[in-house]
């Protein structure tokens, strides 16, 4: 096991560095996939590999049209393309327990959370990413009512597919490199995860307002550089801790379908 850390460590290391000269991570961001790649490869090769193509599609998916991405959302979205330590772990940190756990305890229950997790980090992911190119107006998951595009909470068709299609690939790379279990439990947690972060980015996600331009934002200084206030959610809450409900929503949803 000693040497399967030093060896994820090198590995999870020379991918982060890579990541961080390709503005893929913040220098916070690579320290983070560092702690989390490292876990994994002590889990087990297998968790290993499904976290790097994890994170090397999810980065593809970032920087694809790129341009035409931040045009649409930039005004309004929290943070840029450079995932930093909090959005790294709020995707990977369920996923990273899970699989430790699965890996010391031998209890493939774990196995199929971590597995829960990291599809429903996927299914948002790919429902955010697709979802605001080819997705149209959002509508808001709760009141049907037309959004901004970029805004949490908000659904597509285009969107939804995605998120159906991020899980399955998560289901499908799980069972190519061994670690796949329970498909179908897997799948519905993925799907049930990423569900459940829009319906938390649409209540409880703080919701912004700059008075100057007159539209809605998650920036507390809007891109025209003006503070902007609070008028919807729970003030603090923020998209990163909706992407953690998102991932223990995969993993429990997996695991109780699981069992």
């Amino acid at each position: 096991m000693i040497t399967r850390a030093l060896a994820g460590f090198v590995l999870a290391g020379a991918l982060a560095l890579a990541s961080r000269r390709a503005r893929s991570l913040s220098p916070s961001g690579a320290l983070a996939a560092l702690g989390i790649g490292t876990a994994a490869a002590v889990a087990g090769w297998g968790w290993a590999i499904l976290l790097i193509v994890f994170f090397v599609l999810s980065s593809a998916l970032s920087r694809f049209r790129r341009a035409t991405r931040e045009a649409r959302i930039g005004g309004i979205v929290e943070k840029g393309d450079e995932r930093d330590a909090y959005q790294v772990l709020a995707n990977g940190g369920v996923f990273a327990i899970a699989a430790l756990l699965a890996g010391s305890t031998g209890q493939p229950l774990w196995g199929v959370a971590a597995l829960g997790a990291l599809a429903a980090a996927a299914g948002d992911t790919w429902a955010t990413e697709i979802g605001t190119l080819f997705g149209g107006v959002p509508r808001s998951i709760v009141s049907l009512k037309p959004l901004p595009p970029g805004t949490s909470g908000g659904i597509t068709v285009a969107g939804t597919l995605a998120s159906v299609v991020g899980s399955t690939l998560v289901v499908a790379v799980a069972h190519l490199t061994g670690v796949g279990a329970s498909p179908g439990a897997v799948f519905l947690g993925g799907v049930a995860g990423s569900l459940a972060d829009s319906l938390a980015g649409a209540t409880v996600q703080e919701r912004r307002w700059c008075d100057a331009c007159e539209r809605l934002t998650e920036r507390r200084v809007h891109s025209c550089g003006k503070v902007t206030r609070v008028v919807g959610g729970v003030a603090g809450i923020r998209n990163d801790f909706v992407n953690v409900v998102c991932t223990i929503v995969g993993a429990s949803v997996a695991m109780i379908v699981a069992r």
